[in-house]
């Protein structure tokens, strides 16, 4: 227990563990609103953003969220201005993710690939990391309320409370298997020279674990929302969401620094090996 204490202090005390987790964080909340205009144009062009949907969000949703997003979704046009700020955006958000790629080559002690050959990576990544992200937010943060109000319509009258029970028991277990599978994907993938897949199951199961345990206690607060209205007012939404996806930011970083213990540990032994081999 001693020894597990003191790696996991190691590891909070990494200099990556002070920097990358805000970085990261920031360059989502900028990556936010790009893919919202962009899933806005593409939903309005297939007429899939009706009144129905407008009405079922802004149930859903707090009114301060709502009235930020619902424009997005609802009044996006994408102009030569619009594509540009997106583009922008975009590649802000592929430095998040190529922070992670520099990150992991530094902590497993790998040579970087070339500017351009990264760049490409960190765009793959986001693309991963911002699914990720989405159902995180519809299925396990947002997915109880969600869930409600689509049961609620007359169809489903007469299997309501069966449906929304069959959610709640499948949705944590089959999160559980998606996020690890990303998570473990995205740990892969971000060194610049292939690491056996064996060496990522620690950080990717510690990490998974973190994201439901955080998410759910974000659950919790939603659920519970008017209660604490009367601390911050109408920011209060916004600031716990900031917090959240900080906290989610930190794990992930955390499961990068976890995986590389064990495969520093192993390489160190390998050269000792190597090195009485030479000896004798």
């Amino acid at each position: 227990m001693k020894k597990f204490l003191k790696k996991i202090f190691d590891i909070f005390m990494k200099p990556e563990m002070m920097i990358l987790p805000g970085q990261l964080a920031f360059f989502i909340v900028l990556a936010i609103f790009p893919l919202l205009t962009l899933i806005g144009y593409v939903g309005s062009n297939i007429s899939l953003f009706s009144n129905t949907f407008v009405s079922l969000m802004n149930n859903i949703l707090p009114a301060d969220v709502a009235g930020i997003i619902i424009p997005f979704l609802t009044q996006s046009k994408i102009t030569g201005n619009v594509a540009f700020f997106m583009i922008i955006g975009f590649y802000l958000m592929s430095n998040g993710t190529n922070s992670i790629i520099v990150t992991s080559n530094e902590l497993f002690g790998i040579k970087h690939d070339p500017f351009l050959k990264r760049r490409i990576k960190a765009f793959f990544m986001i693309i991963l990391l911002m699914a990720l992200f989405i159902f995180d937010v519809l299925v396990l943060a947002y997915g109880n309320i969600i869930v409600k109000e689509i049961i609620n319509l007359e169809i489903f009258a007469d299997i309501s409370d069966k449906l929304y029970h069959v959610f709640v028991l499948l949705k944590w277990p089959v999160a559980f298997i998606l996020i690890f599978w990303i998570i473990k994907l995205i740990y892969s993938i971000a060194p610049d020279e292939r690491i056996a897949s064996k060496y990522m199951n620690k950080g990717a199961l510690f990490t998974t674990v973190g994201w439901i345990i955080i998410t759910a206690i974000y659950s919790l607060y939603i659920s519970n929302f008017a209660n604490y209205q009367m601390f911050y007012g109408g920011l209060t939404t916004i600031i716990v969401m900031m917090i959240w996806i900080y906290m989610l930011s930190y794990i992930l970083v955390m499961g990068i620094a976890i995986n590389t213990t064990d495969y520093n540990i192993d390489q160190k032994n390998v050269h000792k090996t190597n090195e009485i081999e030479q000896a004798s």
